[in-house]
């Protein structure tokens, strides 16, 4: 779309392809690595890289930021022959890092979503990446609490009709309805741009029905759950309190079994937190950033 290309000029966002052998990964980046960690960010279901344009806009410049969409997401390679799972995401992930280099020194690595539950279950596997994680209502977990949509999930399997999941609107209505799942903010959205919303989507939500039945199934729904005790970067988790997709109460689950983990709730913000409180977002990650930087050096003391 124009406008994410006006935006991305704006901040200074380049966006730059790598080819993995046949496979082909999509991103979005500023700046170069340096002193401070790189960060890498991973965003949800059916979403894409610019979606976190909004957070990128508070972020330094002299950050090094990669933005990649996700394995069949917008420009990144999809395939009927490929592993979609949690676990087959955390694989194409790890290609990527590998690809452009990016573990060479550990990196801050962020994910939302279904984006936070594959964040979090390579954090787990390839711990010498990672120097700080940031987990934005992850996926993946067993929750004390069942959500809005964790119910109507529920109603939808008992009847076996995959077809009006919420997350995959067919018409402006329901994408409607999906904005107002997501979102505590109330945005008033013409007719006419719900319409065209529906129609990027439309040609996709094929790939997103079979991803989303791949990532509820049972080999990926509590991956991130199974794996965080596994956990050994220092962890930030970060939740909209009112969110409905899923619940807050996973806050929790999470403080209780990763030591020292950071918890930051906020208040007003449903599930797109990215998209509701972009500013928030980015001065909370600056924070946890800059805690990361004074134990790295402190260590480096204690080894002098």
């Amino acid at each position: 779309m124009f406008l994410y290309r006006y935006w991305r000029t704006t901040l200074g966002m380049q966006v730059k392809n790598a080819d993995c052998g046949n496979y082909r990964f999509c991103y979005s980046c500023r700046g170069k690595p340096g002193s401070k960690p790189s960060i890498l960010m991973l965003h949800g279901f059916s979403a894409h890289k610019d979606m976190w344009l909004s957070v990128v806009k508070f972020l330094p410049k002299n950050l090094h930021l990669i933005c990649v969409d996700m394995p069949g997401h917008e420009g990144t390679t999809r395939t009927c022959v490929d592993d979609y799972s949690i676990e087959g995401q955390v694989n194409r992930i790890h290609q990527f890092v590998e690809c452009i280099g990016l573990n060479r020194k550990p990196f801050h690595l962020i994910g939302t979503s279904m984006g936070g539950n594959v964040a979090g279950v390579y954090a787990a596997q390839h711990s010498t990446d990672i120097c700080g994680l940031t987990l934005i209502c992850p996926a993946g977990l067993r929750y004390p609490n069942e959500s809005k949509f964790v119910k109507e999930l529920k109603s939808l399997e008992e009847t076996g009709d995959v077809s009006r999941v919420p997350l995959i609107p067919s018409t402006p209505e329901e994408m409607e309805e999906m904005l107002k799942l997501c979102s505590y903010v109330r945005f008033k959205v013409p007719q006419q741009i719900l319409q065209g919303l529906v129609d990027v989507r439309l040609p996709h939500n094929d790939f997103y029905r079979e991803l989303f039945l791949e990532i509820v199934g049972e080999n990926s729904r509590h991956t991130l759950q199974e794996n965080m005790k596994f956990i050994r970067a220092p962890t930030q988790v970060i939740w909209g309190k009112q969110d409905q997709v899923l619940d807050v109460s996973g806050a929790g689950v999470l403080a209780d079994n990763i030591p020292g983990c950071r918890v930051d709730l906020l208040e007003n913000c449903g599930h797109s937190v990215v998209m509701e409180r972009p500013r928030k977002s980015a001065k909370i990650i600056l924070e946890f950033s800059a805690s990361l930087q004074n134990t790295r050096s402190e260590s480096n003391k204690k080894l002098a």
